[in-house]
């Protein structure tokens, strides 16, 4: 892909996506072979680290402002990689593991001429910062459960039924000619046994009830609020300077 100087400095920091569109990262670094043609670009691809994947130029387009490359992106991303913000060129021995990854023939003798990085200017730049909220829990002592049992003395008034004899004096005229009655005249005594009941209270422990603790664990939203710093970067472009695209 031939680019104008223009095209190759508008690279920095723009977007490259797969063959099928999907975002890869961004152009971190240009370099160029010793005729001064662009040739492979290192993308930054957001992974954790201080390394950005190298790509070829050779068929890759601009669509939308976009670097567009005809690998996937994982391909991408297991290529030989530099280190961030290098401008070192590109060795012999890098080049040859560039040409096997992406299974391009080298060029044609002699060997593959070191590369450079582009020395195109990127301009001044900041880096903007800001906080993010990290939100977690911990657990912490809430208080103590627990169970207590004592005596305490409960008046029962109830009712009991009892039992007792009652005496009733049955008199009963005897026929004449009652043969079976006794005539003699004397004193005599007879007896009869009464009887009565009364209430007897004892008393007997039995288990009535079992209580116990049980602990739940109830899930509530609880509201965060907290303040966060993040930064603001102002251009300051004259008005003749400022880009039209």
């Amino acid at each position: 892909m031939r680019l104008t100087e223009q095209q190759i400095r508008s690279l920095y920091g723009q977007d490259v996506q797969d063959r099928s569109g999907a975002k890869i990262g961004s152009v971190g670094q240009v370099w160029a072979d010793a005729a001064g043609e662009p040739t492979w670009v290192s993308v930054a691809t957001g992974v954790m680290g201080h390394h950005e994947s190298m790509a070829p130029l050779q068929s890759a387009r601009m669509q939308q402002d976009k670097l567009s490359l005809p690998y996937d992106k994982a391909t991408v991303r297991g290529a030989p990689s530099v280190e961030t913000g290098t401008d070192e060129p590109l060795d012999a021995q890098q080049l040859t593991q560039l040409y096997a990854h992406y299974q391009l023939p080298p060029p044609s003798p002699p060997a593959p001429p070191r590369q450079q990085a582009a020395g195109y200017p990127r301009g001044p730049e900041l880096t903007r910062s800001e906080e993010r909220l990290l939100v977690g829990t911990e657990s912490e002592p809430a208080g103590t459960a627990r169970l207590r049992k004592h005596v305490v003395d409960e008046d029962v008034h109830t009712t009991v039924p009892v039992e007792h004899d009652e005496v009733r004096v049955e008199r009963e005229p005897i026929a004449p000619g009652d043969r079976r009655a006794r005539s003699e005249i004397g004193d005599e005594q007879q007896e009869l046994r009464l009887r009565a009941e009364h209430p007897v209270v004892s008393k007997e422990q039995v288990p009535v009830e079992r209580v116990r603790l049980t602990r739940d664990e109830v899930v509530e939203d609880q509201p965060v609020d907290e303040r966060l710093r993040r930064e603001q970067v102002e251009a300051d472009v004259p008005q003749s300077a400022r880009s039209r695209r």
